[in-house]
């Protein structure tokens, strides 16, 4: 194992720890629960001052949501927006997961059944002054199988972000991290255990980084523990009340504990107009450049794209980015001499939220790093999942996820490869009381690698996992934080 992986895990459990340790051992009152008559609310009920293009209308019925102040042309995606706060709070908890599973991910024949447990600590936490917020969500803990192959293990998540506001400027710090034994791609399926944090209305909202900027990771011929993280930092500024320049910086990386894997890393900038045309409708232009490296290979890519972008939203219901634009993409080596290609760079991520469910989408096509197979791929992925009330306690899920991979021409000597791989399940799950939740899911990963990927008798490019799990999460009341 990597000494330089290791102290990055470890980096993100003593960040974890010292927002533990900072908390103030108080329980809160629930959160949507006014302050006593009389009394100002504390300094975490102020929110920042929004810039432009917050699509501020929500359903009065609910409970009321401050709008999101994302914009279009950087590379977080929108939310719905976040709860008003009546207090700054941090909530611990506790999760199992435990699944059986029809087949290993060593992409070899074998028959029987496997057991994989999850025993997970979760952390949420919101601090909140007047023209700044911190959120996290942490989840770590230990992983169990009887795949003899895979071997037991530990699991970590996290999702950071900190925003400030100034006036015109307005300052997002993102960071995503995660130590998983497979690939992230429908990890969990219907389930929480995919998600850092306690989950529900307690789990703050953070913004997920887009635009193809996180590593690739659907192609399951990649096995094994990997770490992943991706760090973003964002840079709004307000030219008019309608008007907004955004600049945008990320760098991620994939990097894997067994050998055989392709590590990849990748830097990206960009620099974006926003123009919004009423409440809820914004548009924007915006060029990308993204660097990808590869560790022990002479290989690097550079990709550039212009954009012009779509986004529409109205807090609490609809949170939509369209974008696309032509793609040049260069590579360090050359491959029948050439050495360029120009293509497409598109994009697309829709959540939308009823009074009883909701559904999120994504989609990305372009350059992306190559999953740890491919030093660099062009493709396609898919992400969809809804959620609808059934009865008073209980609610259904629905997950789908597709990725296509194609080694680039210009990039990768040899016959072109192709990756098409799926994800589906769906499930079940129920409340118990106010702080507990109960999970039945299914989930099926679907690889279609095709026989030229594969070496030797017992190789598979086309081993259907089957996978049933059930999951059980728990956490306290929120405390007080001061």
């Amino acid at each position: 194992m990597k000494m330089s992986s290791h102290k990055l895990a470890w980096a993100r459990i003593l960040f974890s720890s010292v927002i533990l340790a900072g908390a103030c051992p108080l329980y809160a009152q629930d959160q949507q629960q006014p302050p006593a008559e009389g009394k100002t609310k504390p300094a975490g009920s102020t929110s920042p001052i929004p810039i432009v293009g917050t699509g501020d209308q929500q359903d009065q019925d609910t409970t009321p949501l401050r709008p999101d102040t994302t914009p279009l042309t950087g590379i977080l995606n929108p939310t719905l927006g976040s709860p008003e706060l009546a207090h700054s709070y941090w909530v611990p908890g506790v999760a199992y997961s435990g699944s059986i599973q029809s087949n290993s991910y060593n992409q070899t024949q074998s028959s029987g059944w496997l057991m994989n447990n999850y025993i997970v600590g979760n952390m949420s936490a919101l601090k909140a002054w007047s023209r700044s917020q911190l959120s996290v969500n942490y989840s770590v803990g230990g992983f169990f199988t009887t795949d003899s192959a895979q071997g037991n293990g530990y699991y970590q998540q996290l999702a950071f972000s900190q925003s400030f506001q100034w006036n015109r400027w307005q300052l997002q710090l993102v960071d995503q991290f995660s130590y998983l034994p497979e690939s992230s791609f429908g990890f969990g399926g219907a389930t929480g255990l995919g998600t850092p944090g306690t989950g529900g209305s307690l789990g703050p909202v953070i913004p997920g980084i887009g635009g193809g900027t996180v590593p690739n990771q659907s192609i399951y011929a990649s096995v094994g523990p990997r770490y992943s993280n991706s760090s973003a930092v964002q840079l709004t500024y307000a030219t008019s009340p309608r008007g907004s320049f955004t600049f945008s910086g990320s760098y991620a990386l994939l990097n894997f504990v067994d050998a055989g894997n392709v590590d990849n890393d990748s830097t990206t900038a960009s620099i974006g107009y926003n123009y919004t045309l009423n409440r809820q409708d914004t548009i924007g232009v915006f060029y990308r450049f993204a660097a990808f490296h590869f560790k022990g290979q002479p290989q690097a890519l550079g990709d550039h794209s212009v954009n012009v972008a779509y986004g529409r939203k109205i807090t609490g219901h609809v949170a939509l980015q369209l974008y696309a634009g032509p793609d040049y993409a260069t590579s360090r080596l050359a491959e029948n001499g050439k050495s360029s290609a120009v293509g497409v760079n598109a994009g697309a991520t829709l959540q939308y939220a009823t009074r009883n469910g909701g559904m999120n989408f994504g989609y990305s096509h372009g350059i992306s790093g190559g999953s740890g197979v491919l030093t660099g791929s062009t493709g396609d992925q898919v992400n969809f999942g809804a959620n609808h009330k059934l009865t008073q306690l209980w609610s259904g899920q629905l997950n789908v996820g597709y990725g296509r991979n194609s080694t680039l021409s210009i990039a990768t000597p040899g016959n072109s490869l192709t990756f098409n791989t799926w994800t589906a399940g769906g499930g079940v799950n129920r409340p118990f009381g106010r702080n507990a939740n109960f999970a039945l899911t299914y989930n099926a990963q679907i690889p279609d690698y095709g026989s030229s990927f594969c070496a030797g008798p017992t190789c598979t490019g086309n081993q259907v996992v089957h996978s049933i799990t059930i999951n059980f999460q728990w956490h306290t009341r929120p405390f007080v934080l001061p």
